[in-house]
């Protein structure tokens, strides 16, 4: 991956602090140094503890803010870094966006009165932020420099600028100095020549949180099972609640065959599930009923009108796209939302078959046809005749071949109670009382999630599902995409629900398929 393709892929991911794990430095011996550029002579000694961060463009591009975000560290940008933002500032795209909001912010830091672009600024956190203008002449006087040049030629590269400036800078600040980078090919050749180098790790969630797609359990006493099942409700210690936080489920169970679903309120009270049917049906369609604990915690987040956000996570076949949009249906039909929003990041698996022709619905479908399915399969009739069904010819035998059956959902697509969303429209936009679903959220950018979230208006309500682990977008992972990151961020908040769900239930193959291949 070149360095351009790497840098415009990562600047539309955003937010937080950093975390940064202790590593070791690899000092090479340095030749005498002379101190005639302002690069190279040594700053005043830096607190203990203090770092010194070196920051790559794409991680200025991937947030923005993230100059503010190093605590009591200090920052350095090399001037390389700016001649390379300086090559996307008129771009019309979020790239292009991000680059101005640097320059922007360097501008305001820089100009206070007495700011000093070379010697530093006082950041917010007690650190300093400053300017390094690379001199190459100079900074080859430096042992560990001429070896990098020595083992990576071709100086005028930006990344092997940007390197050397970091590898000159640990000679001449108090160390450590670290180079920040989300390019993986930049930080192999920095470790490469022994300089400590680190991901921009803020949109990453913890390893647990993606480990383990189960429902937690309580192990209680009878007694208390029992009084929960009298009362619907069950105050336990805040050691046996563990991480639990508002709207969390769990499985309260007493012996190997006693067990009941809950749900922690914002009270910190375990409280009986409400919103749990049977079955749902639209229509004259097929009854959809949950088939397994996980399906009845998500059913009840779905139909709970308290909550407005719902994140799923489940591996292929748990019942996600299909228990979302029959919730969904239901409620619209009634008349809880206005109409029904469905969308998904349009991120292909492997090779495209190219532009798609035709209206925006039309060029959706494709993307969107798990939710076409899933519509199908809960608003088409069932009949109830006896024997094999022979498949429906496509198209009407009286009709001319260019037209189509209608399906039972196209009436409602027509009249907007059904909306196909395309997610690079939607920044802008407002969505009140609708039921909005984001299928296969997990390829989203942290920021593309924060874009989505921050358009519901009052009366909405918006479900993320997705599988961690199933990710083809190659800019994020199963802990930085916007699906994990938008669960943990918003976890404890009294109107969003997180359920993950385990069990396939499409079939034993595809089961079996996501378990062991």
């Amino acid at each position: 991956m070149d360095r351009d393709d790497h840098t415009s892929a990562t600047a539309t991911t955003l937010f937080s602090p950093l975390e940064i794990g202790p590593s070791p430095v690899i000092r090479a011996a340095s030749a005498p140094r002379k101190r005639k550029s302002v690069s190279s002579h040594r700053h005043s000694p830096t607190p203990v503890g203090t770092k010194s961060f070196i920051l790559d463009t794409n991680v200025l591009l991937h947030d923005p803010g993230c100059i503010n975000k190093f605590a009591e560290h200090n920052v350095c940008i090399p001037v390389d870094v700016l001649s390379e933002l300086d090559r996307f500032k008129n771009e019309m795209t979020e790239r292009g966006a991000n680059a101005r909001e640097v320059h922007r912010t360097l501008m305001k830091i820089f100009s206070a009165p007495d700011a000093s672009v070379m010697d530093g600024v006082k950041t917010p956190g007690g650190g300093k932020l400053r300017l390094v203008a690379y001199d190459p002449d100079t900074a080859r006087e430096n042992a560990s420099v001429r070896e990098f040049e020595r083992i990576f030629p071709g100086s005028e590269k930006t990344d092997h600028r940007i390197i050397a400036c970091a590898l000159h800078q640990r000679e001449v600040v108090q160390p450590p100095v670290i180079l920040v980078s989300k390019d993986i090919n930049m930080q192999l050749k920095a470790r490469a020549v022994g300089l400590e180098c680190e991901d921009y790790l803020n949109d990453k969630v913890e390893p647990r949180e993606v480990s383990n797609f189960e429902i937690s359990r309580i192990n209680v006493s009878a007694h208390e099972l029992q009084r929960y099942a009298s009362s619907g409700r069950l105050t336990l210690s805040a050691n046996r609640l563990g991480d639990l936080m508002a709207n969390d489920y769990v499985l309260l169970t007493a012996g190997d065959k006693a067990s009941m679903p809950a749900k922690m309120n914002a009270q910190g009270e375990l409280v009986r599930l409400l919103h749990t049917p049977e079955s749902i049906k639209v229509g004259q369609g097929r009854a959809v009923k949950p088939m397994n604990l996980g399906q009845t915690c998500f059913l009840d987040a779905l139909l709970d009108p308290e909550i407005s956000l719902v994140t799923c996570y489940g591996q292929a076949g748990t019942g996600k796209t299909l228990l979302a949009v029959a919730a969904g249906l239901s409620q619209v039909f009634g008349r809880t939302y206005n109409g029904l929003t469905v969308s998904r990041p349009i991120v292909a698996m492997g090779q495209t078959v190219g532009f798609l022709p035709g209206s925006l619905q039309e060029k959706m479908r494709p993307w969107l046809q798990p939710v076409y399915d899933a519509l199908d399969l809960l608003m088409r009739p069932v009949e109830n005749q006896q024997g094999p069904q022979r498949k429906k010819n496509r198209f009407l035998p009286d009709k001319p071949a260019t037209q189509e059956i209608a399906a039972p959902y196209d009436p409602l697509i027509q009249q907007g109670v059904i909306e196909i969303e395309a997610l690079c429209y939607i920044r802008g936009r407002s969505i009140p009382d609708r039921f909005f679903i984001l299928d296969e959220a997990q390829q989203l950018t942290p920021l593309e999630a924060k874009t989505v979230v921050t358009r519901m208006s009052r009366g909405s309500k918006l479900v993320l599902v997705g599988d961690p682990a199933q990710i083809d977008n190659p800019y994020v992972d199963s802990r930085s995409n916007g699906l994990v990151y938008t669960r943990q961020r918003m976890r404890g908040q009294p109107f969003a629900a997180h359920v993950p769900l385990s069990k396939g239930e499409r079939s034993p193959l595809a089961e079996a398929a996501a378990r062991l291949l």
